[in-house]
């Protein structure tokens, strides 16, 4: 009780001798609460309760839980204190709040069971807050699945990573397990990719028309590719999510730094090519030297004509090389092959080797046939397999990519364009079938010879694949034997890195 209650009397100018039996006499017979207990004092006369109270105290005091004020009621209230069993009896079978296990002696109301409290409570996440918010805040907890729809789907802490604002990135949604469908990838991974492309493409239109060479853009085919998969792998993790390069390159599997390896590597001899040559010709390629070259508004339309398409098409090549580091998740859960095999690995490797081997020897072969200045056609080496080497090898070089891929479980059908692009690119746009027509022009009007020779060159061998005759032909089992050598370096290599 409240000291100016309980000693009301002294204050009020009562005797001391009169104040116990005032206590006794207006004892309530309620729930024990303040205003409960008092209401004798505050409202009603100590005359008219002194019976009815003396009878109902024992029966109505609270069988309570141990609080002080139930505790010592007999020295307020002078009745016999609960037993063990009573107090038992009486404690309340539910959450333990502390509302509820004194609900009877509040209200005077029936208890509920077990049963009706867990009919009540929220199936929540198990918080505090959510587990008894309907009993406060009278709203609805959200399901499990739709507090699992709201969490970021990404990897690593999220204070570390994204604490400026606690959201991931565009770049990490689809990273770290973003939308699987082809038209998510699409806008997520293609289209950004995309549009890297068709920026360099500006900047080379920009160069080969302040140098009126429009082999610029030749210039930009391996660099472009290969640094688009350098960003995809490295820049945009280092550049959107706070990594840095050490990290964002460990944080890439031996499937990945292979394939990254191998891009780089087919990258770094074509841009070799392309530079040491047009370095060598001092000129624009005689190629791009048509009758349209001559129109005054060539330059205007050559962006939209010229550049930009091949930015399309290098976007479409690159698949294979970008889409695996842009979405892993993605591209590991929507490949129809998601068990890793060394068999696919090993034929990933010939087929990179071998077509890698091709363009080398290809390239070395026709060099040193140049330094000659023969007027005859080369028809030596790896040019005896098929007449364009280089772009054979080309094809199988791309070709690997996927198999590799597939090896790791992260082929996505999509990437399947990489190859099929680069294929008709090579064949029927840009690659042996312009190539041949040019040389054609050129050696009827300057070397009769060696136009001659070419005619009789594409009637023995194919252009592109070899003739089931050329399987005799010691230039095909030394590109293949280099091939095998490949995959044997690569799993030496392999156990060496891993352990």
């Amino acid at each position: 009780m409240a000291e100016q209650d309980r000693y009301g009397g002294w204050f009020g100018g009562n005797k001391a001798d009169k104040a116990q039996d005032k206590l006794q006499q207006n004892i309530p017979k309620d729930s024990g609460a303040e205003q409960d207990r008092l209401g004798g004092w505050l409202g009603d006369k100590a005359d008219r309760v002194k019976d009815r109270v003396k009878d109902a105290i024992p029966k109505d005091l609270s069988k309570s839980s141990g609080a002080e004020q139930d505790r010592h009621e007999r020295t307020f209230g002078r009745v016999k204190l609960p037993s063990t069993d009573e107090v038992k009896e009486s404690f309340l079978r539910t959450s333990g709040a502390e509302q509820d296990r004194y609900e009877l002696h509040f209200g005077q109301l029936k208890l509920p069971t077990r049963e009706d409290i867990e009919k009540i409570l929220p199936r929540g996440s198990g918080a505090e807050q959510d587990r008894y918010e309907r009993w406060f805040g009278r709203h609805e907890t959200p399901s499990a699945e739709d507090v699992n729809n709201s969490l970021p789907s990404v990897s690593g802490a999220e204070q570390d990573r994204y604490g400026a604002h606690f959201k991931p990135t565009p770049a990490a949604r689809i990273r770290f397990g973003g939308t699987t469908s082809t038209l998510g990838l699409l806008q997520h991974a293609v289209l950004p990719s995309f549009g890297f492309h068709s920026g360099l493409s500006l900047i080379a239109y920009g160069l080969g028309r302040y140098t009126d060479r429009v082999e610029a853009k030749d210039w930009l085919w391996p660099t472009a590719q290969v640094a688009n998969a350098w960003w995809s792998a490295i820049g945009i993790p280092v550049v959107h999510e706070g990594l840095s390069v050490s990290a964002a390159w460990s944080a890439l599997s031996y499937d990945q730094k292979l394939l990254l390896g191998g891009v780089s590597a087919w990258g770094l001899r074509l841009f070799y090519r392309v530079a040491s040559r047009s370095s060598r010709r001092g000129k624009d390629d005689p190629r791009y030297k048509t009758s349209d070259r001559k129109q005054p508004d060539y330059w205007n339309k050559a962006f939209f004509t010229m550049f930009l398409p091949e930015a399309f098409i290098q976007t479409l090549i690159s698949l294979p090389f970008t889409v695996p580091f842009r979405a892993p998740i993605a591209t590991a859960l929507a490949s129809p092959f998601p068990e890793a095999t060394t068999v696919a690995r090993g034929l990933a490797i010939f087929l990179f080797t071998t077509g890698y081997a091709l363009e080398i020897l290809a390239d070395t072969q026709l060099a040193c046939h140049q330094r000659k200045e023969s007027d005859e056609l080369n028809r030596e080496g790896v040019f005896s397999i098929v007449r364009h080497p280089n772009y054979l090898g080309d094809a199988l070089t791309h070709l690997s990519f996927p198999l590799l891929l597939f090896s790791a479980g992260q082929l996505h059908p999509l990437t399947l364009l990489g190859p099929i692009t680069n294929y008709i690119f090579l064949r029927y746009i840009g690659g042996d079938k312009e190539n041949e027509e040019n040389e054609e022009k050129r050696y009827a009007k300057e070397s009769p010879n060696k136009y001659k020779q070419l005619q009789q060159y594409k009637k023995i061998k194919n252009s592109f694949w070899p003739s089931l005759s050329e399987f005799g032909n010691k230039w095909l089992w030394t590109v293949a034997a280099i091939g095998a050598g490949g995959v044997v370096l690569e799993r030496s290599l392999g156990r060496l890195l891993k352990s």
